[in-house]
C-alpha cells in the first residue's frame, strides 16, 4: 500500500545548474520518490513521493548531505525561504564589495606597478583573503561535490582559482626554476582574485534578477491578509489566519480583504471578487452566498461563517497551482537538463585538452600561455546560463498568465498549446451562459401587469429548473408576487394556481392540452420559430385562454462570438460539443460561425469525438467545465477548464481560466507562443556563448592575431552571460510579452 503525496518545497543554497541536477540526482536515487524536479529559477523542488517509505526529515537529511538544504516545514515556507534568500543576498553582497575591495589593488599592481619592490609578495597577501574569506564557499561546495562524485559551476570556480594561485606562489618563491631556463616566472593572482570577484558580482545580479521573476507569487500571496477579527463568545478578537478553524465567525469590515473561503451569515455588502473572476463589477453578498479569500469588501459590512482555512481556499489553491506549474518542466527543459549534467566534466576535459595541445605545440616557452588558456576554459564555461534559460521564461510565462486571469498548472501546457490547431468547446457554460434565461415573452393581447405578478407568485413556488428563468426575468422588471389562493404541481406538466376565484396555469403543451387552450395564427408561427432555434418553451394562461408564450434559451455569452472568431483568425478550427438536441445546437453553432460540432453528445462520445480529431492528426486543446467534460479534458492533447465550472474539471485542465471570458483563450495561446519564442532565444544565445567562447579561451584565436583570452575576461564573460538571460527574460515580460 502506497501514500504517494505531491510535495514542493523551498531548496536553499543552488546557485547554478549544476547545483540543480546534483539536488535533482540525489532526490530520485531515494527509495520511495517516484519523480523529483528542481527548478534553480524558483529554487523550488516539486516532488512525488511514497509518505510511508520516505519521510520530509529524511529527504532533508539527504539533500544536506549533498551540500544543500530544503525547508520543510509547510506553513509560511514561501516567507521562509524569502526570510534566507535576503540573507544569503546580504551575505552575497558583503562578500561581493569585499572582495572587489582586494581585486582592485591588485589589478593596479599587476598592470601598471609591476616592477615595484615586493610587487608579488603584496599581491599574495592581498589574495588570500579573497580565496579564504569572501571565495571560500566555492571550495567548500566543491569539495562537498568532490565527496559524493559529482561537480558543478564551484567545481570549475575552485580548479581554476586555485591553480592560477598555486601557480604564482610557486613562482613568487621559486622563481629560478623559470628564470634558470630563459623564462619569466609570470604570477596570475590578480587572475584568481578577480575570477572570485566576477562570479560572486554575477551571483549577486543574479539573486536580484531572480526575485523579479517570481513576482508573480509575491503578489498572489499577498492577496491574503495576514489577521481576521473573529467573533468567539460574543466578542471581537484579532487572530492570525492560520489560527482559523472551520465555521469560526469572522467579522469582515468595508474595506478589508476577506480573509479566508466561507458563506456570509449575516449582514449584506459588495465585494470586489476581480482578483479571482476578473469582473469589473463588484458582486452583491447577502446571506448565504460565498465569499472568498483575498476579495476585497466594499462599503458594507458583515459576518462570515468559516468553511474553507490554509491551503484549502481558493487563493491558497490558485498560489500552490502557480507554484507547481513554475516547478514544472517543459519538454525542452529536460534535454537542457541532460546536457548540464554532462557539462562541467566536458568543460574539465576540454581544459587539460587545451594545456596538452598548447605544450605538445609550444613546449616549456609556451607553459604559461597553456596554463592561461587551460584556466580561462574553467573560467569562461557556464552552465549556468543554459540552465536558466528555460525556468526564468517558465516562470515569467506563468507569472504573466496568473496576473491575467489564466491559470497554467503544466509548463507542458504552455509548450504544446503554440501546436494546437484545432480547439473543441463545450457548449454549456463556456459558450453559453450556462443557466436558462428568458429570451423572448410574446403576449396574445398585450402585457398585463396583474398576470405577471400572478405568474411570479406561481413560479416562486415552482421546483422547475425553467422556473428560476421566469422569476429572475419578473423581478429585473420589479413585479412583485401576489398572494395566491392556492398552488398545485402538475407532475410531467407544469403548476395550476387559483387568485380571485379564476385558474391560472404555466406549463408545456399537454397542459396547455388539458385546459383546451387555442393557439393563435401569431403565436404559432412564434412558437415555431422558437422551437427550430433549439429554446424551450413555456406556455401561461387563464382558464381556457392562452395569455403569452415564454421563449426560454441558454443565452450565447456576449464575448463567445468573437472569442470563437479570434481563434479562426489565428488559424486555429473551432469544433462544438453538447448534450443538446440537434435544433439548439445548430442553432448555437450557426450564430457563433462554426462549421464542426456534435450534439446529443454523452461524456464517452466527447472523449470519442477528441480522439477522431486527433487519429486524423490534429493537435486538440478541449475547453470544458463541467463534471461531463471530464473525460474529454483527460484526452484531450491541451486540457482547459472554465474557472466558473466544477471542481473536477479544474483538476483535470492543464490550464484554467478563472473567468467567464473566452476571449481569453486566445491570449492563453498567445502567452504559450511567446513564452516558447522566449526560451529559444535564451537557450539560443545561452548555446552560442559557450560555442564561440570556450574556443576563443583555448586559444583558437592565438595562431591567427595574438589573442589570448585573458581570465580576468573570462570570468567577467561568464558572469555577464547569467546576468544576461536573466535581465533580458524580464524586459521580454514586462515589454514585449503582449496578449
Amino acid at each position: 500500500m502506497k501514500k504517494i503525496e505531491n510535495k514542493t518545497y523551498p531548496v536553499l543554497n543552488m546557485h547554478c545548474a549544476g547545483c540543480a541536477s546534483n539536488v535533482e540526482k540525489t532526490v530520485n536515487g531515494l527509495p520511495g520518490v517516484e519523480k523529483g524536479a528542481v527548478n534553480l529559477a524558483a529554487n523550488t523542488l516539486s516532488i512525488e513521493f511514497d509518505r510511508l517509505v520516505l519521510s520530509p526529515e529524511s529527504l532533508q537529511k539527504a539533500i544536506q548531505e549533498a551540500g544543500y538544504d530544503l525547508i520543510i516545514e509547510e506553513d509560511n515556507a514561501l516567507e521562509l525561504q524569502e526570510e534566507e534568500q535576503r540573507k544569503r543576498y546580504n551575505k552575497l553582497k558583503i562578500k561581493t564589495i569585499g572582495a572587489w575591495i582586494f581585486a582592485i589593488p591588485m589589478m593596479l599592481i599587476s598592470m601598471v606597478f609591476m616592477h615595484m619592490l615586493y610587487a608579488h609578495e603584496i599581491m599574495l597577501i592581498l589574495a588570500l583573503p579573497v580565496l579564504l574569506l569572501f571565495g571560500n564557499s566555492f571550495y567548500i561546495n566543491a569539495w562537498k561535490q568532490l565527496k559524493i562524485g559529482r561537480s558543478n559551476m564551484d567545481t570549475l570556480v575552485a580548479l581554476s582559482t586555485s591553480i592560477a594561485f598555486s601557480f604564482s606562489v610557486f613562482n613568487t618563491f621559486y622563481p629560478e626554476f623559470w628564470t634558470s631556463r630563459g623564462l619569466d616566472a609570470h604570477v596570475y593572482y590578480e587572475a584568481a582574485t578577480v575570477i572570485i570577484a566576477f562570479v560572486l558580482l554575477g551571483k549577486l545580479l543574479e539573486e536580484r534578477a531572480k526575485g523579479n521573476t517570481s513576482s508573480a507569487i509575491r503578489k498572489l500571496m499577498g492577496l491574503q491578509p495576514k489577521t481576521a477579527s473573529v467573533i468567539r463568545d460574543g466578542k471581537e478578537e484579532t487572530l492570525l489566519i492560520s489560527q482559523l478553524q472551520v465555521n469560526d465567525l469572522v467579522s469582515v469590515h468595508p474595506g478589508e480583504k476577506i480573509p479566508v473561503d466561507g458563506t456570509v451569515s449575516e449582514g449584506s455588502s459588495f465585494v470586489d471578487e476581480s482578483m479571482i473572476t476578473g469582473e469589473p463589477v463588484a458582486a452583491e453578498k447577502n446571506v448565504g452566498d460565498m465569499v472568498l479569500a483575498g476579495t476585497i469588501n466594499q462599503k458594507g459590512a458583515f459576518v462570515m461563517k468559516t468553511s474553507k482555512v490554509g491551503k484549502e481556499t481558493l487563493l491558497a489553491n490558485i498560489i500552490r497551482m502557480v507554484q507547481e506549474a513554475q516547478g514544472s518542466k517543459a519538454p525542452v527543459q529536460k534535454i537542457v537538463d541532460r546536457i548540464t549534467g554532462i557539462f562541467v566534466p566536458v568543460v574539465l576535459g576540454l581544459s587539460v585538452i587545451t594545456f596538452i595541445v598548447w605544450m605538445l605545440f609550444g613546449g616549456i616557452n609556451m607553459f604559461s600561455y597553456a596554463l592561461l588558456s587551460a584556466v580561462s576554459v574553467l573560467v569562461i564555461a557556464c552552465p549556468c546560463a543554459l540552465g536558466l534559460a528555460t525556468p526564468t521564461a517558465l516562470m515569467v510565462g506563468i507569472g504573466k498568465g496568473a496576473s491575467n486571469h489564466i491559470l497554467i498548472k503544466d509548463a507542458l501546457a504552455l509548450e504544446q498549446m503554440r501546436k494546437v490547431n484545432t480547439v473543441v468547446l463545450d457548449k454549456t457554460g463556456t459558450l453559453t451562459e450556462g443557466h436558462p434565461t428568458v429570451s423572448q415573452w410574446f403576449w396574445e393581447n398585450g402585457e398585463e401587469p396583474q398576470a405577471k405578478e400572478i405568474l411570479l407568485a406561481a413560479e416562486l413556488k415552482s421546483e422547475h429548473p425553467l422556473a428560476d428563468a421566469i422569476v429572475n426575468e419578473l423581478q429585473s422588471q420589479g413585479i412583485t408576487p401576489t398572494a395566491l389562493s392556492s398552488f398545485e404541481s402538475i407532475t410531467g406538466k407544469g403548476i395550476k394556481v387559483v387568485y380571485q376565484g379564476e385558474t391560472y396555469w404555466a406549463g408545456n403543451q399537454r397542459l396547455l392540452n388539458d385546459f383546451g387552450a387555442v393557439i393563435s395564427v401569431y403565436l404559432k408561427g412564434m412558437i415555431e420559430k422558437s422551437q427550430s432555434e433549439g429554446k424551450s418553451i413555456v406556455f401561461f394562461g387563464q382558464n381556457k385562454s392562452l395569455l403569452s408564450v415564454i421563449s426560454i434559451s441558454d443565452k450565447v455569452k456576449p464575448s463567445s462570438k468573437e472569442a470563437v472568431k479570434m481563434l479562426q483568425n489565428m488559424g486555429i478550427r473551432v469544433c462544438m460539443l453538447t448534450g443538446d438536441g440537434e435544433a439548439t445546437a445548430s442553432s448555437v453553432a450557426s450564430e457563433l460561425g462554426i462549421g464542426h460540432y456534435k450534439a446529443e453528445a454523452l461524456p464517452s462520445d466527447k472523449e470519442d469525438f477528441v480522439k477522431e480529431l486527433q487519429n486524423e492528426g490534429s493537435v486538440v486543446a478541449m475547453v470544458g467545465d463541467g463534471i461531463n467534460d471530464s473525460q474529454a479534458l483527460a484526452r484531450a492533447d491541451v486540457s482547459i477548464a472554465m474557472g466558473k465550472g466544477t471542481d473536477i474539471a479544474m483538476d483535470v485542465a492543464m490550464i484554467t481560466l478563472m473567468t467567464s471570458d473566452l476571449q481569453l483563450l486566445s491570449k492563453a495561446f498567445k502567452l504559450s507562443r511567446q513564452t516558447v519564442k522566449l526560451i529559444h532565444q535564451n537557450l539560443f544565445w545561452a548555446f552560442i556563448y559557450n560555442l564561440i567562447g570556450i574556443p576563443i579561451a583555448a586559444g583558437l584565436l592565438f595562431p591567427l592575431n595574438g589573442l589570448l583570452l585573458n581570465p580576468m575576461i573570462a570570468s567577467a564573460a561568464m558572469a555577464f552571460s547569467s546576468v544576461s538571460v536573466m535581465l533580458y527574460t524580464i524586459f521580454y515580460g514586462k515589454f514585449v510579452m503582449r496578449f
